[in-house]
């Protein structure tokens, strides 16, 4: 099978029905987030370019049509005319690095109906997990306050394949190296990584271990101190890069205890030691809020290396995020489910300097200074332009973050901006929700009636 068959069975079956009532004209779906998740004042857009990767090798070969029939309980013959299916559609994107907000489309696809919607599960899978990932590593920098930042998270993330994306989020957002090395390898990252403390174990003492660890490795050195006892690991330490000159671009690393109480004292016995110039790396179930405590209170730390709690964004794990119909053969369409609306037509939001952003129709006129964020990215299936590296993106990111009000990159209580709508959408949201109105009605009064009673607020709001 192919990545095709990745994929949520009601896609499949949507399509079949689609392709039996000839509804094959184009159809434009957004993807966006409704809400953010707590304590998150912004989110960081990714997951781009492995979605354009999948968008451009779609096809429906036989062993997926052979997958989708026996999910389904039927004859492959019943499903063979999907055999061949390629993506040939457009997508317009925001680029990845670019912080996004509530209700701002990440990308919007148009194609022909059943393409568009055969595509929904894995976009959305690639963008939720790795804007997730991406604005969780992007707040540990903050908190770090200009002190490195390394990836340590490929053990305790959900696979190898998210732990890959992992490391290479967290270097687009700003980290100084990965212990992963596949994707130090693939993406041209700094490699880092030092000893476990099996390998202390393994010794019949710590400075045996120690000893034994310069031989093997010539340069600067980093040794894990706290195995047994941290202030004597620390002067163990202190004594092998002495004897051994090997002081200048070393460190040793803490993992485990009161990494600030630690730290002031490992600090102070390494400069009675004569060796300022040796570094503290801090490690060990450490987050944005852990760094920033640590930062806030002058511990010595010089780099911080996060792992699990990074790698899988612990406290919000996931994204209110969704793939919604907003026009179909040029018709506006949207969604009026109680807390759930949707804004109809295809759409742009544009930045300005110093105020709000604004999501308006995609034929809008720009506001003034507006800076259009979603860039077509994708016609006739194929990509518009080359893969861009990661400079590219992280470049944007240290752009985009100047923007950001100092309120948003808060790591504790941030208040995230709002983007505000256009006029236009305005009054075409208010068209299409009149519209549908009007055929409830028409088709069942009561039910329009039911409706306006459970949904909250007013009827001119414009959630996403």
């Amino acid at each position: 099978m192919s990545e095709a068959a990745t994929i949520d069975l009601y896609e499949v079956t949507m399509a079949l029905s689609y392709l039996r009532e000839g509804m094959t004209k184009p159809a434009t779906f957004s993807l966006f987030v409704r809400d953010l998740p707590p304590d998150r004042g912004f989110l960081v857009a990714a997951g781009l370019e492995s979605s354009m990767d999948f968008l451009s090798g779609f096809r429906i070969g036989s062993e997926d049509v052979e997958a989708f029939a026996s999910a389904l309980s039927r004859p492959s013959r019943d499903l063979e005319f999907l055999s061949g299916m390629r993506f040939t559609g457009e997508v317009r994107a925001v680029p990845e690095g670019r912080i996004v907000l509530a209700g701002e489309p990440l990308l919007e696809v148009t194609a022909p109906l059943p393409q568009a919607q055969l595509v929904e599960t894995y976009l959305l899978n690639q963008v939720n997990h790795q804007t997730t990932v991406a604005s969780k590593a992007v707040r540990c920098v903050l908190a770090a306050a200009g002190r490195p930042v390394v990836d340590f998270s490929l053990r305790r993330t959900h696979g190898p394949h998210a732990g890959f994306q992992a490391a290479r989020l967290s270097a687009m957002a700003g980290f100084a190296g990965t212990s992963n090395v596949a994707a130090a390898t693939a993406e041209g990252l700094p490699a880092v990584g030092t000893m476990a403390h099996s390998y202390i174990e393994a010794f019949a003492t710590e400075e045996e271990a120690f000893r034994a660890f310069a031989r093997a490795h010539p340069g600067p050195l980093t040794f894990l101190v706290d195995t047994y006892d941290t202030e004597e690991g620390v002067r163990v330490a202190a004594r092998v890069l002495r004897d051994l000159d090997r002081g200048p671009g070393s460190a040793v690393r803490l993992d485990s205890g009161d990494l600030g109480a630690l730290a002031f004292r490992a600090r102070t016995l390494l400069d009675a030691d004569g060796l300022p110039e040796v570094r503290i790396i801090a490690s060990g179930g450490l987050d944005e809020y852990a760094v920033d405590d640590l930062v806030r209170s002058g511990a010595p730390i010089d780099v911080y290396a996060v792992g699990t709690r990074v790698g899988v964004s612990a406290d919000a794990p996931f994204l209110d995020s969704a793939y919604k119909l907003v026009e179909y053969d040029g018709r506006p369409v949207m969604k009026l489910s109680s807390a759930k609306v949707t804004a109809p037509g295809q759409k742009q939001v544009f930045r300005r300097p110093g105020r709000p952003d604004v999501i308006c129709l995609r034929e809008e006129r720009p506001p003034r200074e507006g800076v259009p964020l979603l860039e077509t990215v994708m016609r006739g299936g194929r990509r518009t332009a080359e893969r861009p590296g990661l400079a590219a993106s992280a470049e944007r990111l240290r752009t985009d973050l100047s923007w950001l009000p100092a309120e948003a990159r808060r790591i504790r209580a941030p208040v995230a901006p709002r983007a505000e709508t256009s006029e236009g959408l305005a009054v075409l949201t208010d068209a299409v929700r009149r519209r549908i109105e009007q055929q409830v009605v028409a088709a069942s009064p009561g039910a329009l009636r039911d409706h306006r009673r459970k949904a909250p607020g007013s009827q001119r709001s414009i959630p996403m």
